[in-house]
This record gives structure tokens, sequence and C-alpha cells, in this order.
């Protein structure tokens, strides 16, 4: 019998819809994606925020550093002359336990709210901690939610060594490792699975690769373009 390939979509459905929105999450869920990832950053006000880049020049109508603005300054802006930036808890509320949430913890201290936030939906909301996935570059972001709450499954994220993310994931108990498809070979899906690691791989888009990735045996797909898995 095949293993179920978890069909991921990147920041929603990125290509269809501004990325990181909650109209690209709403895109995502009706391709019946199995998960979604999303990217956190926390600003001035304390809030955790839905966001992809540092900086707010590149994607919205305002400037500067995501995390030296307030939850009401961001508010006020538009991602693509049209979209909200939104909080976690909205995107939380949006996909309602339909899928998994893979959260990237992007910006610095990070890790802390969203335990905090994650605990309150396990607690209040009757999410469950399979409804969760966190994933950094930052390795001392992943090890803070370690120290917090070990039960989380968490995901190194890796464009460079998929045999350094193993060594650090074995210190920190993950549960995958998230290798850019750059990295992806046979070998490396195998040695991580040997381990015991679920291998997603980021961010396939187009049909050969994801067929390539499919024959190589990976767990998991993460796509601008979900609807392709």
């Amino acid at each position: 019998m095949n293993k179920k390939l978890l069909k991921i979509g990147h920041r929603g459905a990125k290509t269809h819809v501004a990325e990181n929105t909650i109209a690209s999450i709403e895109k995502a869920l009706e391709f019946n994606v199995d998960a979604i990832e999303i990217d956190v950053h926390k600003c001035a006000s304390g809030e955790l925020v839905v966001f992809h880049d540092f900086t707010l020049d590149k994607k919205t109508n305002g400037s500067g550093e995501v995390a030296k603005h307030t939850l009401v300054q961001l508010k006020k802006l538009k991602v693509n002359d049209e979209y909200e930036i939104p909080t976690l808890e909205e995107v939380l509320n949006t996909i309602d336990k339909k899928c998994i949430l893979n959260i990237e913890l992007k910006g610095r201290n990070t890790a802390l709210i969203s335990c905090k936030i994650i605990a309150e939906y396990i607690k209040t909301h009757q999410w469950s901690l399979d409804h969760f996935l966190i994933s950094s570059f930052q390795h001392h972001e992943l090890e803070t939610v370690y120290k917090l709450n070990n039960l989380l499954r968490l995901g190194v994220l890796t464009k460079a060594n998929v045999s350094d993310a193993i060594e650090f994931a074995n210190t920190i108990n993950a549960y995958a490792i998230h290798p850019n498809v750059s990295l992806v070979t046979k070998d490396n899906v195998r040695l991580a699975q040997s381990k015991g690691y679920k291998v997603l791989t980021w961010t396939v888009n187009d049909k050969p690769t994801i067929e390539r990735m499919k024959t190589y045996g990976v767990d998991g797909i993460i796509s601008d373009n979900p609807e392709l898995i």
C-alpha cells in the first residue's frame, strides 16, 4: 500500500492569490490540501503576524521592518493593494482544523508566542497537537519550542545540507526535515527516513519536478500550486 503524500500549500496558494493572506489560505483549502505552510513574525506590539519578508517594502504599500511596526500600523497596510496582513489567530480561525498548519518561525522571538497560541487553541478550540507542525531555519527558535513543549512536531528547514539538518534534528527530536528541492536525492530521502524523519520538500511548482519528488519517496511536497500534486 502506498503511503499518503502530504499536499502542502505554500503560504496558502501563492500562485493564485497573494501569499500569506486569508484569501490565499481559503484558496488552498479549496484545493483540499493536507496542510498549509505560513510564515510568522512578531510585531512591535507583541502579536504574531503572517508575512514572509522581514521588510514591508516589496509586498505592501508600507516600508521598513515588520518587527518595528505595531499590529494597528500593519493592519492599515495593504498587500498587493488589496489584502490585509493577518494575525496567526485569524489564519487559525480560517483553517478551523480543516488541515494541518505548518507555522514557519521566520522572525526572531516567535517561538514563545507561537507555543502560547497553540496551547490556547488546543485548550479552547479543540485543536490537537497533530494539527500543528513548527518549522524554521533558525535553530534557536526550534530549540526554544522544544524546551517549551517537546510534544510539538518540529521541522528543520535547510537549503544547504540534508546531513547537517539531520544532525541538528537529532538534538530536538524533530519530526521532519524540510529540504529545498534542489538538495533532494533518493539517497538523502532514504537516509532521513531511515532515521525516523519525514521529508517535506519545498518549493516544488511544476509537474515534472513534482513527479520526480514522488519517485524519490518524499513524504510531502510544499507547492505554490498545490492543485498539481
